[in-house]
């Protein structure tokens, strides 16, 4: 398999066809709209074709082979030349070939040379896609986010991070060709998925999390620093980190004001959404003066959510903000046919002189079968 010569590649080299920003729902769309073309046959050196007429130049202009051989007197050559088909003559014995042997040779010809020439399918072009961005997302699992004072889809009272839990899902959901990560944090921060593109593995350790799996308390400078060791092994220019709380921070080993200062210094714009209600007090305090700073110093944007449909309306949101891009790359795969050509030339050979030997063998056995003194007579 080889890549078109057309494109300006070679050994499997795919041509950047540039970025492209693609909202949600629309990847279908987009590859209709990359130019797709039909299968195609094609012939690599179609020059080749040239040496069609060289075995009818070189009978042309080489000299005739000549060769002595020593004759024999029989007295049943009339008989001799009607078993073979052969006149009988005097001085200088010119062999010529039968038709069917010149026609086979021809052919046989005709397919090596369109075997050496490489005939060639081309295929129709195969598009990758090649996400531009890495989306990190880090959820609270702090004590207050057992509150229920969040719906689920049936309208029910659930606990904010099964809220969540959906919400993200969905959103997840629609993140197809995007790489994604997941960050939970809570006295601790912990990695629950580096960055991938399998969004259903995502989905289903989001959906494993617990409330208090990592104790009771709210370290979001802590998390906010394990994000960005994280975004450091990331290739990709456009960093974004989206943060979900419900409280304040509470003696992270960063501050968060620190971690967000170093987050625009590598390029993490920072999403924060805040949940739950603004007036409430003591460890369950929502600082939003401080969640607001971090999404102005990194260049992001400051989110609150009283309620699912809030949240959901959020997310919706960040979908619009950042719509997925990616860097599209394609090509279009040639498979090599110089094969079918050959083989039905090797074939066409090997049954021409199996009939050529079957009809040797008739003429030797009919031969065999003659009278001597009838031939002599």
């Amino acid at each position: 398999m080889q890549l078109n010569p057309l494109l300006h590649l070679r050994c499997w080299m795919p041509v950047n066809t540039g970025c492209n920003t693609i909202k949600p729902h629309q990847c279908k769309s987009h590859h209709c709209q990359a130019g797709i073309h039909k299968p195609v046959l094609t012939i690599a050196y179609p020059w080749l074709f040239l040496l069609l007429p060289l075995p009818w130049l070189v009978r042309r202009l080489l000299p005739v082979h000549h060769e002595r051989k020593a004759a024999v007197r029989v007295p049943f050559l009339q008989r001799l030349s009607q078993l073979s088909g052969v006149e009988a003559g005097s001085g200088v014995a010119i062999a010529r070939r039968p038709l069917s042997q010149w026609l086979v040779l021809s052919l046989t010809w005709l397919l090596v040379v369109i075997a050496i020439a490489r005939p060639q399918w081309l295929g129709e072009p195969i598009i990758n896609e090649l996400p531009m961005r890495d989306l990190l997302v880090a959820v609270d699992l702090s004590g207050s986010m057992e509150a229920q004072d969040f719906t689920d889809t049936d309208g029910n009272y659930v606990d904010r991070l099964t809220a969540v839990k959906q919400v993200l899902d969905d959103f997840f959901a629609r993140r197809e060709g995007d790489r994604v990560g997941l960050i939970l944090f809570g006295s601790a921060a912990f990695v629950q998925v580096p960055f991938t593109d399998d969004l259903e593995v995502v989905r289903e350790l989001l959906d494993e999390a617990q409330i208090r799996m990592l104790g009771p308390r709210t370290m979001l400078g802590d998390a906010m620093g394990l994000s960005i060791n994280l975004f450091e092994r990331s290739q990709v220019e456009q960093r974004v980190l989206i943060v979900l709380t419900d409280g304040n921070d509470t003696g992270s080993l960063v501050p968060p004001d620190r971690a967000a200062e170093i987050a625009r210094d590598n390029g993490v714009v920072v999403y924060t959404i805040a949940i739950g209600d603004p007036a409430a007090v003591g460890e369950q305090a929502l600082d939003e003066m401080t969640l607001k700073n971090i999404a102005s110093v990194t260049g992001g944007a400051y989110f609150h959510a009283n309620d699912r449909q809030e949240l959901e309306a959020i997310y919706d949101h960040l979908d619009e903000i950042n719509p997925r891009e990616v860097e599209t790359q394609s090509y279009r795969p040639l498979t090599d046919l110089y094969h079918w050509p050959l083989a039905a030339g090797m074939l066409i050979t090997l049954l021409y002189i199996l009939v050529m030997e079957l009809r040797l063998r008739r003429s030797n056995r009919q031969l065999d079968l003659l009278d001597p003194e009838e031939v002599a007579g």
